[in-house]
């Protein structure tokens, strides 16, 4: 799309406010966003832990906002993008980024309960800053693990509580309390009403609850490349068990 910078800054400031602050031709769509230049620091953080050449490969954005990772992966060359949302205007931002960045990027309205209607599964998988906004974040997990992952799913939550690994057994008997005291252990606080002034932030793991809720979905967790980012493989259902992973999952139709 070939618009001069006048016009780019007009098309943003009628597509505000945005959430994703990116740089088109030379305009910044969130200059005063309260986390600084994002999400652009978070993703050099951990930019290197994700293959360079994507060609031949197809990409999931879910929960994709304005669209700032769907374009860094259609610049590392992936044959198709595609990014969900379930916020009209979070689309309509990402479609004008596209465009300015001369990115062929397919958008959607679709929530991330709805990915089994794709029919269709992806190399690449983004849950970026998606999970803490779900009143049902498990089924969220379980739901991509099913019908869209086929490889890897790059994750990041906001987190809070301890960062420790936690060290959990297989099973607990019935009277063992005490390990519910432990900060290392798999947590997930509730928010009722607000949280940073924003009702939807519902949910908040801790490290290990993030980790242990990857896992019970079907993830291998491969590397932590940063504090809230997760790189994961889609791992294979136990053999002859009827559910996707665990037993505990959902049948598969």
């Amino acid at each position: 799309m070939q618009l001069s910078s006048t016009e780019i800054r007009r098309q943003v400031e009628a597509l505000g406010p945005w959430f994703h602050n990116m740089e088109l031709m030379g305009v910044a769509t969130a200059p005063n966003h309260f986390l600084g230049n994002y999400p652009y620091i978070k993703w050099r953080k951990f930019a290197d832990a994700i293959p360079a050449d994507l060609s031949g490969m197809t990409v999931l954005d879910i929960g994709c906002n304005a669209g700032f990772y769907s374009i860094e992966m259609k610049r590392r060359g992936a044959d198709r993008v595609l990014g969900i949302d379930f916020d009209a205007g979070y689309l309509a931002q990402a479609r004008f980024a596209a465009d300015v960045a001369d990115c062929d990027i397919e958008f959607r309205l679709l929530s991330v309960y709805d990915v089994g209607a794709l029919k269709e599964k992806f190399d690449v998988i983004l849950f970026m800053g998606v999970l803490y906004h779900l009143r049902h974040p498990l089924l969220a997990l379980d739901l991509i693990r099913e019908h869209v992952a086929k490889d890897l799913l790059i994750f990041q939550s906001m987190q809070r509580g301890s960062t420790d690994e936690a060290q959990v057994e297989q099973n607990y008997d019935f009277w063992q309390r005490e390990l519910f005291d432990r900060p290392e252990f798999p947590k997930m606080h509730f928010i009722e009403h607000r949280y940073s002034d924003d009702p939807t932030n519902w949910w908040i793991p801790n490290r290990a609850c993030t980790e242990a809720m990857l896992r019970s979905s079907g993830f291998e967790i491969l590397s932590h490349p940063e504090e809230e980012v997760y790189l994961c493989r889609a791992a294979q259902a136990p053999a002859g068990e009827g559910a996707v992973y665990p037993a505990r999952g959902f049948a598969n139709d």
